[in-house]
């Protein structure tokens, strides 16, 4: 048996046609499980899957259109078969200071990250029950541990996922269903270069802290999330992983 295999999963990711998303997907299709992507634009969702091969399909999906969620959910599992792995992944980005911030905007990003997260989690809670095994991830951030800048709206977003993460682990694991999240340090994705583009010494602010003294790779996060979803990680729920190169105990 190989505890890392997931050759027995499906596996459902949000944001899943580029940058982490699409990262988790190809390292979850290399385990052997089978993936359904989400996200917004179908040209890139196409494209992804041409990349994945024939485990991976995709549908068009906006995670904040919450009442959708558990239709969402019947018809994929009605395409794909029982979701086993739920990878809460999709997220926006808002590089403001706080008083720049309007609440239309703070309130888009939390129904993002938050919101359509639950929504989810919350429509495939039942089948997972009824299967009496499952894995709900999250994608939190290192803005869910310390104190950044100019990102108000997406720090109280990714702080609140951990609390999910703690509540839903408790209430679901015995259940069979583990609740985890990973914190990404500064990733060379899409979002964390353009969060860095023109700002140079938020650049080597990040690069000093960081022990490693590099970005990490998209696949470092999809690894991890691999691990957290397999049957080497049977006895781990309720925890938040950082995938940063040591940034967040870094001095």
């Amino acid at each position: 048996m190989n505890a890392f295999s997931l050759s027995e999963e499906t596996a459902l990711i949000t944001g899943g046609g580029t940058g982490l998303g699409l990262a988790i997907a190809r390292c979850f299709v290399q385990a052997g499980a089978r993936v359904v992507i989400l996200g917004r634009r179908a040209a890139q969702l196409e494209q992804a899957v041409q990349e994945l091969g024939p485990q991976a399909s995709y549908m068009v999906f906006d995670v904040t259109e919450l009442d959708r969620a558990e239709a969402l959910v019947t018809q994929v599992t009605e395409q794909a078969g029982p979701i086993s792995i739920l990878v809460n992944n999709a997220g926006i980005h808002l590089k403001k200071r706080a008083e720049q911030t309007t609440v239309q905007e703070f309130q888009r990003v939390i129904d993002t990250h938050v919101l359509g997260a639950f929504a989810l989690s919350r429509a495939l809670i039942p089948g997972m029950k009824q299967q009496g095994r499952g894995n709900i991830l999250f994608i939190a951030s290192m803005a869910s541990l310390m104190g950044i800048p100019e990102v108000v709206a997406y720090s109280a977003a990714k702080t609140a996922l951990v609390g999910l993460v703690r509540t839903l682990a408790t209430e679901l694991s015995a259940d069979g269903i583990r609740v985890n999240a990973i914190a990404p340090g500064w990733i060379e994705s899409d979002m964390s270069l353009k969060a860095l583009a023109n700002d140079a010494p938020r650049r080597e602010r990040v690069l000093t802290r960081t022990p490693m003294k590099r970005l990490g790779k998209p696949e470092d996060i999809g690894w991890a999330a691999v691990y957290l979803c397999s049957p080497a990680a049977r006895f781990v729920t309720g925890v938040l992983l950082p995938v940063d190169g040591g940034i967040s105990i870094g001095f």
